[in-house]
């Protein structure tokens, strides 16, 4: 697409938007009378309008049935979890036997570590990239230091090559190889969260697997926001939090993908609660802990009902418009900006540096720009002026055109600001 740095250009882009309706399904800020233009996405996703009546729903069934409701309410909260299952197992690329939503995305990542991180002999290496989302880096150092094991010589990082920002698939590749006899997991995020490189998670699967290792990914970044088919790909896990491109607010249910070939593993280590006890007998009280089928038995406490009606508000978005029409949007709205952010830079001589990767296939709705020379005063000026970004030392804003609710007059309006307040 030939893409043009003028009003009436993003204007009949909205206008040709087939999912430009759904922007008025969100609350989006104001700053200064005006609505913002919020490319935060990425950190916190805007709120669903419907998420209101989904918890009036749950508050009302609580003040008229008391524990009651966890049986006799419009959605029983026995099983709230079910509710969630369809919906997300179609956002990852998995099966509704593969899924299951509990807890907070850190507190599964190493519930899952539990399982699928069992270091013997000489096998106990973990293989990540550099510059994870710090969670990941704290959460991995306290599982090898947990197994009586020291992280600089545990944990392998792969790192970007000097003067590159994304680190090259080959590097991946060619760590696992040096360290096949030692590596018993690959955990990776889909999506690095300062760069936005979206890493292919086929291949680095299939690049752990045939080294004997088990492999993982936290999807935080990657969850509503690119195409995944966790299921084909096969991963062992994943994790994701509902916050981010899904919509579901701060602090919001986790959830978690186990692959279907450990669905009826009960002898897979596992920290174990009662949510996850085979539920036909659960209320037995018996001793011996026998887990429901699937990602379900990873589950520890009952459902937290209403972030988990807050994500199914969200979800119910999702199955609406479907993956394949969010991802067509996205690769235009990001597209956009990158040729407005380009755009202005070369007319006024600035250095704007996109690290993010310039395929499509290797990004999602995400540009991470380093402004070289312009520093957080730039900025503070944009915030002021109702842009919401993301900054990220040392030199970094990130920003998320997110497709169900950003426009390109958004990015349009954002470029005449970003215009207006650079210095030469």
């Amino acid at each position: 697409m030939q893409y043009e740095n003028n009003a009436s250009f993003a204007l009949e882009l909205d206008k040709q938007d087939k999912l430009a309706q759904y922007r008025d399904k969100f609350f989006i800020p104001e700053v200064k009378g005006r609505q913002a233009l919020y490319f935060t996405g990425n950190s916190l996703g805007l709120q669903p309008k419907s998420v209101k009546d989904h918890l009036n729903r749950e508050l009302l069934d609580w003040a008229f049935y008391g524990v009651e409701g966890h049986f006799h309410a419009k959605n029983p909260w026995f099983h709230y979890h079910k509710f969630l299952t369809e919906a997300s197992a179609k956002i990852v690329g998995a099966k509704p036997i593969e899924v299951v939503h509990m807890n907070g995305l850190t507190a599964n990542i190493h519930f899952l570590f539990v399982s699928f991180y069992q270091p013997k002999g000489n096998r106990y290496k973990i293989i990540m990239e550099a510059k994870a989302f710090p969670s990941d880096q704290y959460a991995v150092e306290s599982q090898v230091r947990f197994h009586g094991y020291d992280p600089a010589d545990a944990i392998v990082e792969v790192a970007p090559r000097d003067g590159e920002h994304t680190i090259r698939e080959e590097d991946i590749y060619a760590a696992i190889e040096k360290h096949k006899d030692e590596v018993a997991l690959v955990f990776f995020g889909g999506v690095n969260y300062y760069t936005g490189q979206l890493f292919d998670m086929e291949s680095i699967t299939k690049a752990g697997h045939n080294a004997g290792a088990m492999v993982g990914f936290d999807l935080a970044h990657a969850a509503g926001n690119v195409k995944l088919d966790l299921h084909n790909w096969g991963a062992d896990f994943a994790a994701w939090c509902s916050y981010k491109y899904l919509n579901s607010g701060p602090g919001g249910i986790s959830g978690v993908f186990v692959h279907e070939r450990h669905a009826n593993s009960p002898d897979l280590p596992r920290f174990a609660g009662w949510w996850g006890y085979k539920e036909d007998t659960r209320f037995l009280m018996e001793k011996g802990y026998v887990p429901m089928e699937g990602a379900a038995g990873w589950q520890l406490s009952n459902a937290p009902v209403l972030s988990m009606a807050a994500h199914k508000a969200s979800l119910e978005i999702f199955d609406e418009v479907g993956m394949d029409a969010l991802n067509e949007k996205a690769e235009k709205l990001t597209g956009y900006l990158e040729f407005i952010v380009n755009d202005i830079a070369s007319k006024h001589n600035a250095n704007f540096e996109i690290i993010t990767p310039k395929d499509p296939k290797n990004r999602g709705c995400q540009l991470s720009i380093l402004m070289h020379g312009q520093g957080k005063e730039l900025f503070d000026t944009l915030t002021e002026e109702g842009v919401i970004a993301d900054w990220r030392e040392p030199n970094v804003i990130r920003m998320a055109p997110v497709p169900l609710y950003n426009s390109f007059e958004d990015i349009y309006r954002f470029g005449h600001i970003l215009e207006e307040n650079i210095t030469s």
